[in-house]
């Protein structure tokens, strides 16, 4: 991250995740992590400087992945418009970009350095009631408009 603070400030802003107060002392270390995690601190995200990867190739590939109810992930799709995130190709994320995996909904996109990043909703018949029809219809079948389907 070229700025822990400026990362942590977005993290908050696109999903909810919040600077671990008790754990800000290792953050003092130029070279050490400012932790960030949505709930008391019980799973954390750990931000550390450097030069963003962008399109620089990496061994593998490389995603984060965040779990949240069906409700947070629906109130997160509402919010897409005024969020303004691209995918690793660059496109705009929108409703249309949710993927159906056939037990769960997720929806990809990159951070502002260039990491790519998953929302994904496991409590499926509860997203399914309340995503659009479009991105419900059943993954086998081809689709020739609205979300795309992964296997």
């Amino acid at each position: 991250m070229p700025e822990r603070r400026e990362a942590a400030e977005w993290y908050h802003q696109v999903v909810g995740l919040r600077v671990v107060r008790k754990d800000q002392h290792w953050a003092d270390d130029p070279r050490g992590s400012l932790l960030i995690a949505r709930d008391s601190g019980s799973t954390k995200v750990a931000l550390f400087e450097g030069a963003p990867q962008g399109s620089t190739a990496t061994v593998r590939f490389h995603v984060v992945a965040f779990r949240v109810a069906a409700v947070d992930f629906v109130r997160f799709l509402s919010r897409l418009s005024r969020l303004d995130l691209a995918d690793h190709r660059g496109q705009l994320v929108t409703v249309n970009s949710v993927v159906h995996h056939a037990v769960a909904y997720s929806i990809y996109y990159c951070d502002p350095f260039g990491r790519q990043r998953e929302l994904t909703a496991h409590d499926y018949e509860e997203a399914r009631t309340k995503l659009p029809q479009r991105c419900t219809d059943d993954p086998t079948r081809p689709r020739t408009t609205g979300c795309n389907s992964r296997r």
